[in-house]
C-alpha cells in the first residue's frame, strides 16, 4: 500500500468516529470562518498557533471553552481550565513528573513486562490486537498514577473512564446533567484511590506531587485531568501508528534502518493529530486573519485539518518538521504529558520493529467516539 493509500485509510478512521462533523468542519471553506450556531473555525496551522500564543485574546475559561466541560468535574484548579500567574505557578510545580529520568523510569516499571510480552508473543508467531495492548497499557500507567492497585483497573474501568469523554461532542459546550453526575461518580471512585496515595511516601505519584508542594485538591485535579486526556490518545495513537507505518511500507524501511524513527513518530503525529479540536473564548475584541472576534465567541481549532493540510504521510520529506508540534499545543497550554506519551510510544514501537515482516491480519476503526482510534488493529509477525 502506497503512503496515500495508508494516509486515506487513516482518514477512514476519522469519519468512522465523526461521520458528520468530520465532513462538515472539511467542507468549510478558507483558513478562517465564522460558522452560524458552531463558532469561529480555524484551520490554518500559522493563524492557529497565533491564537495559541496569544493569551491577551483568548483563554481556556469562558463560553464554550474547556472549562465548561471540565471545570464541573475536576473543579477550578486544574491546568485544563488555569490562565495566568497561577498555571505557570502550577505547571511549574509539576514539571518535575515528567522529567526523562523521572518519565522513562516510570514507563518501564509501568509497561516494561506488558511490552516483553508483546513481543515474545509476536516472535512465537501469535496474532496480537494492538488496541487491547495499548488500552491495558493505558490501564497500568492510569494505574500508577492514580495510586491504584494494577487488577482493579480492568476493561471494566477504563470503559467506564472512556465514557467521560465520549460524553462530548463539537456541539456540545457542556455537560448534561446525567452526563456530569456519572462524570463526577467516575472520577470521585480513582479520586479516593488517588487521596489515599496522596496521603501516603512519595512512592506513588499523587504521594510524589504532595512532595512536590501541591495541596491534595490540586494533586487530584491533576490526576484527573491526566486521567482524561492521556487515556484515549494513546489507544489511539499507537494502532493508527502502526497501520500506517505496516500500510505505507515505513515499518520494514524502520526495522532495516531505525534511523528515521523520530521523522516518523512525528509524521504519524501529523497525520493522525492526537487532539483533533482545541477550543478558546475570547476575552477581547481582536482578529483571526480577516475576521474580526469579540467576548463571547466560541473559537474552534481545527488541528487536524491544519496538520493535514500539508499532506500524506511522508517521513522522507518530514512536513511535521515545520509544525514544530502543533499537535500538542503551543505557548503556556503546551501538554506537559507529552513527555510521558513519546517515552510509551518509543518503547511500544522498539518492540515492534525487531519485527520487519509485520503484517495487519484484521482492522475495524471505532464508530462515535470522541478520539478517532481502532475499536481493532490485529497484527502478527
Amino acid at each position: 500500500m502506497t503512503a496515500e493509500r495508508a494516509t486515506r485509510a487513516d482518514r477512514a478512521v476519522v469519519r468512522a468516529a465523526h461521520p458528520v462533523a468530520f465532513p462538515l468542519v472539511s467542507a468549510i471553506p478558507g483558513a478562517v470562518r465564522r460558522v452560524p450556531g458552531l463558532g469561529v473555525v480555524v484551520k490554518d496551522a500559522g493563524l492557529l498557533r497565533a491564537v495559541l500564543m496569544d493569551s491577551e485574546h483568548f483563554t481556556k475559561n469562558g463560553p464554550g471553552a474547556p472549562s465548561d466541560l471540565w471545570t464541573p468535574v475536576l473543579g477550578p484548579r486544574v491546568l485544563l481550565n488555569m490562565e495566568g500567574v497561577e498555571h505557570h505557578a502550577l505547571r511549574r510545580q509539576l514539571a518535575p513528573l515528567f522529567s526523562p529520568a523521572f518519565v522513562d523510569g516510570f514507563v518501564a516499571e509501568s509497561l516494561g513486562a506488558a511490552t516483553d510480552a508483546l513481543a515474545a508473543a509476536l516472535a512465537s508467531g501469535d496474532r496480537v490486537d494492538l488496541v487491547t495492548h495499548a488500552r491495558r497499557g493505558a490501564g497500568r500507567v492510569i494505574s500508577r498514577l492514580v495510586g491504584l492497585d494494577e487488577s482493579a483497573f480492568d476493561d471494566r474501568m477504563f470503559a467506564r473512564v472512556s465514557s467521560v469523554t465520549g460524553y462530548v461532542t463539537l456541539a456540545r459546550p457542556r455537560l448534561g446533567p446525567r452526563q456530569l453526575v456519572a462524570a463526577r461518580g467516575i472520577l470521585g471512585e480513582l479520586g479516593a484511590h488517588a487521596s489515599r496515595a496522596y496521603a501516603g511516601d512519595d512512592s506513588t505519584v499523587p504521594g510524589r506531587m504532595r512532595a512536590l508542594g501541591l495541596s491534595e485538591p490540586e494533586a487530584l485535579g491533576a490526576v484527573g485531568a491526566f486521567v482524561l486526556t492521556g487515556t484515549e490518545t494513546i489507544v489511539s495513537y499507537l494502532p493508527r501508528l502502526v497501520a500506517l507505518l505496516v500500510d505505507s511500507g515505513w515499518h520494514a524501511r524502520l526495522a532495516a534502518d531505525p534511523s528515521g524513527t523520530d521523522a516518523a513518530i512525528a509524521e504519524a503525529l501529523r497525520v493522525t493529530t492526537p487532539s483533533p479540536v482545541m477550543l478558546r473564548a475570547v476575552t477581547a475584541p481582536t482578529r483571526i486573519g480577516p475576521v474580526a472576534v469579540r467576548p463571547g465567541d466560541r473559537i474552534i481549532l481545527g488541528t487536524y485539518w491544519a496538520d493535514t493540510a500539508l499532506g500524506v504521510f511522508d517521513p522522507d520529506a518530514n512536513p511535521a518538521a515545520s509544525l514544530k508540534q502543533l499537535w500538542f499545543g503551543a505557548g503556556a497550554h503546551y501538554c506537559l504529558g507529552a513527555p510521558l506519551a513519546m517515552a510509551q510510544i518509543r518503547l511500544a514501537l522498539d518492540a515492534l520493529l525487531v519485527h520487519p515482516g509485520l503484517s495487519i491480519t484484521r482492522r475495524r476503526a471505532a464508530r462515535g467516539v470522541l478520539i478517532p482510534s481502532y475499536a481493532e488493529l490485529e497484527v502478527a509477525a
